[in-house]
């Protein structure tokens, strides 16, 4: 039985969980502002760094939509938030260790979006949340 006192706490927690997913999503989309003034002034990105950022910004937005539902009691969405949460800061820092690919200026925003929402992993994978939707036995 859940008391009042295990909602507040788990909705503190999502609270935070969404504000770092939000700085996920404005660092994904700095990205995007990025390369649009690169486009505009000449300097064209890769068609493997637009479609990074927007695959980034993408799961950013998708990561902040599944939080809100999360937070409202979805198991299913509760699950898929840990799982973004996690792979997705991995796949970024895997992806820029590839020499050569991507210029400094990319992997740096890219590694701060993924610092950014590191910090929800730990948060959604922790005991406390984990115990809020822990399937009925």
């Amino acid at each position: 039985m859940e008391t009042a006192s295990h909602r507040q706490l788990t909705h503190q927690a999502f609270g935070r969980v969404r504000k770092f997913v939000a700085a996920y999503g404005a660092l994904s989309a700095a990205v995007l502002v990025v390369d649009v003034v690169l486009s505009v002034t000449g300097r064209e990105p890769t068609s493997f760094m637009w479609g990074r950022t927007a695959g980034v910004l993408a799961s950013a937005v998708v990561a902040y939509w599944l939080t809100g539902r999360a937070a409202r009691g979805s198991r299913s969405a509760f699950l898929r938030v840990r799982i973004i949460s996690v792979v997705a800061p991995i796949a970024i820092l895997a992806i820029d260790l590839i020499p050569g690919i991507l210029p400094p200026w990319f992997i740096a925003m890219q590694v701060a979006a993924a610092l950014a929402l590191a910090p929800a992993a730990f948060i959604v994978n922790g005991s406390g949340l984990r115990a809020a939707f822990a399937r009925a036995r």
